[in-house]
């Protein structure tokens, strides 16, 4: 069979991305030009200014992309970028990108699905895992239980009812000195923390076991820090930080161990950038063993938002045929299996 070459594009949110990847496993360039350093002076993602930064470095980003893979926009096969969901101003320049390559070059046009590239990225580090499993996503602005039936195939068996997991890491960074972003510092800090010393909630959705919410933590946390400091209790910044994540880290593989008991799978995989949580990652390690789980997890470089994960992603929408033409637009809220 003829080896499928996809340029990959992402600009969902704040990082301008690239990727070149072969038959959806092997990535052959992954290029990723971060905005953090910008955001981390406004405290969380500034929309206006991650899409003027896209337009700034998009043209920079795919060319160190091909040039990476040794490739020229000849050579590739088709052109993938994230159509949503995400912020719609960074969408649409990488949407408008690649629509003008696709139009210039002659080469295919796939619409990608960002939560849809999450779950392919463990395809790269994986060759081997194929569905069906289910996956958990965590990301800044997902977190999805999702049974993956087939490729671009699924079955949403539980989301977040309001803030997503990475939301809370970020709100709650915040309101305990850390900063953005939140995700990586929490994680950092609670290493000196006692996740037994403060006993925050762990939500349970009534009407579906399989739902998130994560809010009322959110609220809990800062109720206690207002507490402490009207009473004029020194408050340890690690032990709520280790608290806050041991009540995340609970929910989120309580429910996905009840996933698998329900559907008798013995393989499960996460995704997203939360994936990345060294401490979520050991939990779901030690967990799956214990209940002899196969459990899969991309690397950390393919957890946060990059463009080797939509390549990957495009691949096999590619294969079962699937195109976009040149009405392609973003669209911020799509939802998993919308097109």
């Amino acid at each position: 069979m003829k080896d499928v070459k996809i340029l990959a594009i992402e600009s969902s949110c704040d990082e301008t991305a690239a990727a070149v990847v072969l038959n959806g496993r092997e990535v052959l360039s992954n290029v990723i030009s971060s905005q953090i350093d910008i955001h981390t002076l406004y405290g969380g993602v500034v929309p206006e200014i991650a899409s003027r930064k896209h337009t700034e470095r998009i043209n920079r980003v795919v060319s160190e992309g091909l040039l990476q893979a040794g490739l020229k926009l000849s050579d590739v096969d088709a052109i993938a970028v994230t159509y949503g969901p995400g912020l719609v101003g960074a969408l649409l320049v990488g949407v408008s990108f690649a629509k003008g390559l696709a139009f210039a070059s002659g080469k295919p046009l796939i619409g990608v699905h960002h939560i849809e590239g999450h779950i392919c990225a463990n395809f790269i580090d994986h060759p081997e895992l194929e569905p069906p499993f289910p996956c958990l996503v965590v990301s800044g602005g997902h977190t999805h239980l999702v049974r993956v039936m087939d490729y671009g195939k699924y079955e949403i068996l539980g989301k977040t009812r309001d803030d997503a997991a990475g939301e809370a890491f970020d709100k709650v960074a915040r309101a305990i000195g850390l900063g953005y972003p939140g995700g990586p510092k929490i994680d950092k800090v609670s290493d000196a923390g006692d996740p037994a010393a403060i006993e925050f909630p762990r939500a349970k959705v009534a009407d579906n076991i399989y739902d998130f919410s994560f809010s009322g933590l959110k609220s809990a946390v800062l109720n206690y820090l207002n507490s402490a400091r009207m009473e004029g209790i020194e408050v340890s910044q690690a032990d709520v930080a280790a608290s806050f994540q041991a009540s995340v880290v609970d929910v989120l593989t309580e429910h996905a161990y009840a996933a698998l008991e329900e559907g008798g799978e013995k393989i499960f995989a996460i995704a997203g950038g939360v994936a990345s949580n060294r401490h979520l990652r050991k939990a779901f390690e030690e967990g799956c063993e214990k209940r002899g789980i196969k459990f899969y997890r991309p690397e950390p470089i393919y957890c946060t938002d990059n463009a080797a994960m939509i390549g990957a992603a495009a691949y096999y929408e590619f294969k079962n045929g699937v195109r976009s033409d040149m009405s392609l637009n973003a669209v911020p809220n799509l939802k998993l299996g919308e097109r």
